[in-house]
Order: structure tokens, then C-alpha cells, then sequence
């Protein structure tokens, strides 16, 4: 047996096997270059698509949803450049006839559509969750209402003495006709046309300033609107304060959806429908919190 030969190929077997060795060692950098550039392409195809976004989104309606409008459409505007998000303060029933009619890509409402307004072709899609606040004047020593007392008070059966108060007549400040937290508030307490209003104002706060100026004031107005206000207190109902949590678990009573609004037959821009995802995403929970009301998105 020629062994030098033998010992030849033997040496020359084994340089094949390292070099498809080192071969298959290659593949894997290849196919992670491979996967690195297919992810770059996805975030370059996404990035193009935001930036795509061009025009304007009007939204229209309820002057409690204000704040939180507010921090959605700057956040939206800073991440879509070419998009501009414009609010128009006008209560929420405006709102919802603003959505049918479509003069408006979205309606605002701050409490949910009735059944004939569901029934006409609208939909609603709940943003965040709002408790109303029970206010009265800084001075006044009553710090906690049921609602069966609160619903006294502003039906003019009861004066301030009768729920641990001066014997001073109520008065009572509450939001105009069509207002989304008046349909709300006299909901909850069932005072629906039965109100006894010494002021019935067209904003929140405006309601906020009349109670500040009254000792013997009482009225309501969105949570996110009244923390941190000076000369007011909100009292507790029931016991349970008005608070993102209570709000949250349903142990504080007096509370409505913020409601963004759409006609179902007709379609959104691309522009407002980006928006709406936006607003109901897990992403803006921290600003919907920022602007006191109480985010939904999970």
C-alpha cells in the first residue's frame, strides 16, 4: 500500500470538510444581514407611510373633552408633521349633528349617543371615562352628598340645612340644554326637566367661576376641569371621592364616557382614521391621564 499517497488524500478529505465547514460558519452572518435588512426596509416602508399623512382632522363638540383633545391632537400634529387637528369647542350635542351631517370628521361627545342617534347611522367609539364632579363654594361646610341628596338640592326641595348646612337657600349652576354633562349629570341623579337652575351657563368654566363667587352655590363639571381650582371643593358622593380610580373600578357614581363620534356611511380620510387609532391606542393612556380624565384603551 502506497501510504504516502493514502496520507495525501486523507489531508486533502479533511481541508474539503473545513472548508465547508467554514462555508456553512458563512451562512449565518449572511442571513442575519438578510434579516437586519428586511427590518430596516419595514421601518423605512413605516416611516413613509407616517410620513404620507397630509391634511387636516376637525373634530367638533363637547367642551369637557377639551383637555383631552388637547394632548392627543399636539402629540398626534408633533408625530405627523404634514397633519393638522383642529377642535371646535360647541357642546356635545353640536357635536353629534356636526358628525351626521359630516361637517365635521369627528364629533365629541361627553356621554354616550341615545338610541335614535345610533339609529340614525351614528357610532361611537369611548376615548376615556370622566367622573363629574359635585362642586360647591370653598366656604361651604357640607364636604360629602348622596345622590338621592344631591337631586334634592337641585330640584329645590331641600335648602342647605336639611344636608348639614346653613339654613341658606341652594343655588344651584348648571350647563345649557344640549350640554353633554348636563344630559349626563341629570341622568345619573334623574333630574331631567326637573332642574331648579338659578344659572345655567355655557361652559364648563364658566360653571366653575359662578360657585367660586356663590357661598351658597352647588354645581357640576368635569373632574379633569376642577382639580387644582381655587375658591371650589368637590365633595364626596356617597362617601367615595370623585377620582381616576374610583372612576376606573365604577365606585363613585356620578361618571360618563368621552365619546368620539363618526357617521358609519361614511368613510374617514386616512388622516382621521390614523388619529382615531391613535386616541384609543395603549400609546396615549398616559396623555388621556395627564388630562385628568381616565383612559380605557387595555
Amino acid at each position: 500500500m502506497n501510504y504516502k499517497k493514502l496520507l495525501t488524500a486523507v489531508v486533502a478529505g479533511m481541508m474539503v470538510m473545513s472548508m465547508a465547514a467554514c462555508g456553512g460558519e458563512k451562512a449565518a452572518p449572511q442571513e442575519e444581514n438578510k434579516t437586519t435588512t428586511e427590518e430596516s426596509a419595514n421601518q423605512t416602508e413605516e416611516k413613509k407611510e407616517n410620513e404620507e399623512l397630509s391634511g387636516s382632522v376637525s373634530t367638533n363638540g363637547s367642551t369637557s373633552m377639551e383637555k383631552v383633545i388637547g394632548v392627543l391632537s399636539e402629540q398626534f400634529m408633533k408625530d405627523n408633521q404634514g397633519v393638522t387637528v383642529t377642535y371646535d369647542p360647541t357642546g356635545s350635542g353640536t357635536g353629534i349633528e356636526a358628525a351626521k351631517t359630516g361637517s365635521a370628521d369627528i364629533g365629541l361627545s361627553s356621554r354616550a349617543l341615545k338610541e335614535e342617534e345610533t339609529a340614525s347611522g351614528l357610532k361611537e367609539t369611548t376615548v376615556a371615562l370622566d367622573g363629574i364632579a359635585v362642586i360647591v363654594n370653598a366656604e361651604n361646610p357640607v364636604s360629602d352628598l348622596s345622590v338621592e341628596q344631591i337631586a334634592q338640592l337641585f330640584k329645590g326641595e331641600a335648602d342647605w340645612s336639611a344636608v348639614g348646612g346653613s339654613a341658606d337657600k341652594v343655588a344651584c349652576i348648571g350647563r345649557e340644554a344640549g350640554s353633554g354633562t348636563r344630559d349626563g349629570f341629570e341622568s345619573i341623579t334623574e333630574t331631567k326637566d326637573s332642574c331648579v337652575l338659578t344659572q345655567e351657563l355655557t361652559s364648563t368654566g364658566a360653571v366653575i367661576e359662578a360657585v367660586k363667587s356663590n357661598p351658597n352655590a352647588i354645581g357640576y363639571a368635569s373632574l379633569s376641569a376642577v382639580e387644582g381650582k381655587e375658591g371650589i371643593k368637590t365633595v364626596t358622593v356617597g362617601g367615595v371621592e370623585c377620582s381616576e380610580e374610583n372612576v376606573l373600578n365604577g365606585t363613585y357614581k356620578i361618571q360618563r364616557p368621552f365619546v368620539m363620534v363618526t357617521a358609519e356611511d361614511k368613510e374617514l380620510s386616512k388622516e382621521a382614521q390614523a388619529f382615531m387609532d391613535f386616541a384609543t391606542s395603549t400609546e396615549s393612556s398616559d396623555l388621556i391621564r395627564s388630562a385628568g380624565a381616565v383612559p380605557t384603551a387595555k
